[in-house]
């Protein structure tokens, strides 16, 4: 009980002093003053917990799948549904398109942006439903431009009603609220149930990313409210991105600190370590040889020395 009280837990092999984490606390709400990112705490069963909102990028590479209609809701659309819409969207849209100008395509799989017309569907920031938004056709200049230049997306993040696939900007931010006790698990699975993604949480990962192009991986059994507070409140210095688990890969820092060298400077490196490389290997064989050829005399030696017996 009295380590519960004195120690906050990183992960199940790692402690924090809670008086460590107060005084990062102090500095990290000091930062966010003003804004909903602060933190709170309460005591639970002897043990302090931080609960807030956790910022993750969004870092995935490969399109996701989110659910058709949220069984929340209080009406659902199936796939027919939802294509008969869209088609009857695409149709009105091409009716009253402005100049004569083609209206492009239905958005592609894996990122292909969309343009958006007054009579695209709009989608809700957590993609639980559709509805379709009718709005009048007298448009300002600037509401033209607006138009042509906005995406069909959820919360800047593109996604395709017919196929139901949403592809996240890269280095895009979302946030969860969550607390301190959350482990890496229960976080993604928050972050995919707020987007109704269909997609398994094991499939992702969360890193710590920082400026440096060091990566870490934040282990199942660890607690991201914690580790974002013990990196600190400067999103420039460090961020929290979600992945693949199969396309990530921690960069330790040792490497991190030459990734961002050009390209020729990497290839001097590399050739001077090719070079000491070899110098290494020419010493050890030498080093070795003539050990092998003082093993070998010594033999001989002994050898002759049995003869005369």
């Amino acid at each position: 009980m009295c380590e519960r009280q004195t120690f906050v837990k990183l992960s199940e092999e790692k402690l924090i002093p809670k008086s460590d984490i107060l005084s990062l606390l102090r500095t990290y709400n000091c930062y966010h003053e003003g804004k909903n990112f602060q933190l709170r705490t309460r005591e639970e069963d002897g043990q302090l917990i931080l609960e807030g909102l956790l910022n993750i990028y969004w870092g995935l590479r490969r399109p996701i799948r989110l659910q058709m209609f949220d069984d929340n809701e209080r009406f659902r659309l199936n796939r027919n549904e939802i294509s008969t819409v869209a088609k009857q969207a695409s149709a009105e849209s091409n009716n009253n398109s402005v100049n004569g100008e083609p209206r492009p395509a239905d958005g592609d799989i894996g990122g292909q942006e969309e343009e958006d017309s007054p009579q695209l569907l709009r989608t809700r920031s957590d993609a639980s439903f559709m509805r379709v938004q009718r709005r009048t056709n007298t448009h300002t200049a600037g509401d033209l431009q607006r138009l042509r230049t906005h995406r069909f997306s959820i919360n800047g993040h593109f996604y395709n009603h017919k196929t139901s696939v949403f592809t996240p900007a890269y280095g895009s931010v979302t946030n969860v609220r969550v607390n301190s006790s959350m482990t890496t698990g229960q976080v993604l699975n928050l972050l995919l149930h707020k987007f109704r993604v269909e997609n398994n949480s094991e499939d992702f990962v969360l890193y710590m990313v920082h400026e440096s192009g060091e990566r870490t991986r934040l282990k199942n059994d660890e607690h991201p409210l914690v580790a974002r507070v013990l990196y600190g409140p400067c999103e420039k210095i460090s961020k929290i991105f979600i992945t693949e688990a199969d396309l990530g890969e921690e960069v330790t820092y040792d490497v991190a600190q030459y990734i961002k060298f050009e390209i020729p400077v990497l290839d001097s490196f590399v050739e001077k370590l090719k070079e000491e490389e070899e110098r290494e290997i020419v010493k050890l064989t030498k080093k070795y040889s003539a050990l092998r050829s003082m093993i070998l005399h010594q033999l001989e030696g002994r050898g002759h020395s049995s003869d005369r017996v």
